[in-house]
């Protein structure tokens, strides 16, 4: 089994609901307008950890543990943008990422990561991620790296457009009862490109949070 944006077909199929999936290039038309979709979408607030976790301080942005195993390496290959809200989307779009996997190796979507860095359709996206690999049995080993990012913000100035591609050629699904990594041959699957709108928590703290996501899977632009 080979990671996709979901573990297997079956768990895309019982997800399918809670997702904003754009599957095929020609689906996606969150680039053909100014407009950033879901820049209106409001955010919820953050909730904190009950217990500080001893990460490093670089593993906790906004006071919040995003640390992972050291097994499970996630690499944000892309230069910062010049604009300063741009450049802290770009940031807490990759700790939504974090708090994600984070999820899966904690077995719980209710991680206070999650909380943090998600919010509305996004915080139901990074909940049915987490909630499959737990369904499913497993847990991430291996490499996942996220590239070629590009960022557009809305004109009110209170979110942003982050897209980037990913590619899942060294990121496997990890059985937790026998620890039998689940690798497959490298193919189109390993490929995804997203699009995630970021809105700014209004507290002017800086933290943005991940309010919808929309993937496009077996994305040959990302080869």
């Amino acid at each position: 089994m080979k990671r996709r944006t979901l573990p297997v077909a079956a768990a895309f199929a019982a997800a399918a609901t809670l997702m904003l999936t754009a599957c095929g290039g020609g689906d996606d038309k969150s680039g053909d307008s100014d407009k950033i979709t879901g820049a209106d979408q409001k955010t919820e607030k953050p909730t904190k950890s009950a217990e500080p976790s001893g990460a490093p301080a670089e593993d906790k942005p906004d006071g919040v543990d995003v640390s992972l195993p050291a097994d499970m390496n996630l690499v944000f290959d892309w230069e910062k943008p010049k604009d300063k809200n741009e450049a802290a989307a770009m940031d807490d779009a990759a700790n939504f990422f974090r708090a994600i996997y984070r999820g899966v190796d904690k077995r719980t979507s209710k991680d206070a990561s999650v909380a943090a860095y998600a919010t509305g359709d996004g915080l139901k996206y990074a909940e049915t991620q987490i909630n499959a690999w737990i369904d499913g049995g497993w847990t991430a080993t291996g490499t996942l790296r996220h590239y070629d990012a590009t960022t557009r913000s809305a004109a009110n100035g209170k979110s942003v457009e982050v897209a980037f591609c990913a590619d899942a050629g060294k990121f496997y699904g990890k059985e937790i009862k026998t620890d039998k990594v689940l690798k497959t041959e490298p193919s189109i699957e390993d490929f995804d490109h997203y699009k995630i709108i970021m809105v700014k928590y209004p507290t002017g703290t800086g933290l943005w949070q991940a309010s919808k996501v929309f993937v496009e899977t077996k994305a040959a632009k990302c080869q």
